[in-house]
């Protein structure tokens, strides 16, 4: 049931029910195969109000668990990330055990993801979604969830080494070198997989040339050629060190 719910996942929002909320008494399978329909009709808001409608009438139903997960979702998609977080954690701490606990870790990096922001502000989000990821390919590496977490994990640390390079470069435009190596190099060693490596090289090799360290500067231009030959990064550095009359060596495996 849960692999049906997070399809709707791309879909768009639409409208909510009315604020009105009427009594809902039924049976447990009743309530909750009303819930899924409003989920999949993405009446989200309603389907808030059933789910919860469900656990305070049936708390000790296993339809009851069900739901909780279900209202997690219904609430992510209508941005209510405080209280999705806060029944994430009080679904972990009730249920430690069950058997699709991995989803609720999935949602946790899914409402930290969702609020990523561009790469000039604050990346805490990034880290939290970072984290709730990770977690969720080392505990459970076999969930149908660790797929795509093992993406997004790749993506929130391309996005953080973003981060470092804007720092990075807004230090070498303002003349504070030592602090832009600093950044620099911090990309290629905590992000090294990343996208942003190449151009760290780069970086390194032009402040290193301003610094007048020249056999820095060489050797991080080698580390690219050896690394990104192709790229258009080493063909950059390769023609600035040409210009101050140097090549880059070719470095040994």
């Amino acid at each position: 049931m849960l692999a049906t719910v997070l399809v709707f996942g791309g879909m768009a929002l639409s409208a909510c029910s009315s604020n009105k909320k009427e009594p809902m008494i039924g049976k447990v399978e009743d309530l909750y195969n009303t819930g899924m329909n409003q989920l999949q009709n993405r009446n989200f808001a309603a389907a808030i109000y059933t789910f919860e409608e469900l656990e305070r009438q049936h708390p000790y139903s296993g339809w009851a668990t069900r739901a909780q997960m279900m209202m997690v979702y219904a609430q992510y998609r209508i941005e209510k990330y405080e209280e999705a977080l806060f029944n994430i954690d009080r679904f972990i701490r009730l249920h430690p055990g069950y058997e699709d606990l991995a989803y609720m870790y999935y949602m946790r990096g899914m409402i930290f993801y969702t609020q990523i922001s561009d790469v000039n502000r604050d990346q805490g989000y990034t880290e939290e979604a970072y984290k709730a990821f990770r977690e969720v390919t080392e505990r459970f590496p076999d969930s149908r969830y660790a797929r795509d977490a093992g993406l997004k994990i790749t993506l929130t640390l391309d996005h953080m080494a973003g981060k470092e390079m804007t720092v990075g470069r807004f230090y070498q435009q303002q003349g504070k070198y030592l602090a832009a190596i600093n950044r620099f190099k911090n990309v290629v060693d905590e992000y090294e997989q990343t996208l942003q490596v190449p151009e760290a090289l780069y970086r390194m090799t032009e402040v290193y040339f301003a610094l007048g360290l020249d056999e820095q500067a060489t050797r991080s231009a080698a580390v690219l050629g050896h690394n990104y030959p192709n790229s258009d990064w080493y063909e950059m550095a390769y023609k600035l060190m040409t210009s101050k009359g140097h090549k880059p060596p070719k470095l040994t495996k």
